[in-house]
């Protein structure tokens, strides 16, 4: 079984909830996606509005993966840059895979999609992305063809006394 992915799919309530939902059990599982446990979709929900909001004035585009049932199981949002020195390449943030899905290749799936949507991009060479360091997901980015070209040592502050690096990995697309 594998994912269904749409790029730029249409806003619905349903798929607005979707990914809230995804977003919270993500966090809430020890994801890497800007929140630590336990978080609720209320404490969510303003940063799904501020990628919502990019999104409808054209500056991020959503992929979103559909599992057989129709429930949103993965995420991506890509966000071009507007600084006109570095518009050949994008942002991929909040790169999400439910939890319950985990361990099957979805994230390499996920990961694929994205790329080939950056590809249609007019103009777009590179991915670049973050990611929170002290988790391994380093490798597996790597593992995907991520290049690490920058690490913010103690960038993140996960918890008093839990600072991790803010790893800066590029993912050349020509």
């Amino acid at each position: 079984m594998s994912l269904t992915f749409t790029l730029d799919p249409a806003v619905t309530p349903e798929l607005r909830d979707g990914i809230l939902g995804l977003w919270t059990d993500v966090s809430n599982a020890g994801g890497s996606v800007g929140f630590v446990p336990p978080v609720t979709p209320e404490a969510v929900r303003p940063e799904l509005v501020k990628h919502l909001v990019a999104m409808a004035e054209g500056r991020t585009r959503l992929l979103v993966g559909h599992d057989a049932d129709g429930r949103v199981a993965a995420t991506a949002f890509l966000t071009l840059n507007t600084h006109r020195l570095m518009t050949h390449w994008l942002w991929l943030y909040t790169v999400m895979v439910h939890p319950r899905h985990q361990g099957k290749g979805y994230g390499r799936d996920l990961l694929a999609a994205a790329a080939d949507a950056a590809r249609g991009i007019e103009g777009i060479e590179a991915i670049r992305l973050t990611c929170r360091g002290g988790l391994g997901l380093e490798r597996f980015y790597a593992s995907c063809g991520y290049k690490e070209v920058g690490r913010v040592p103690d960038a993140i502050r996960v918890a008093p006394g839990d600072d991790r690096d803010d790893v800066i990995l590029l993912l050349p697309l020509r």
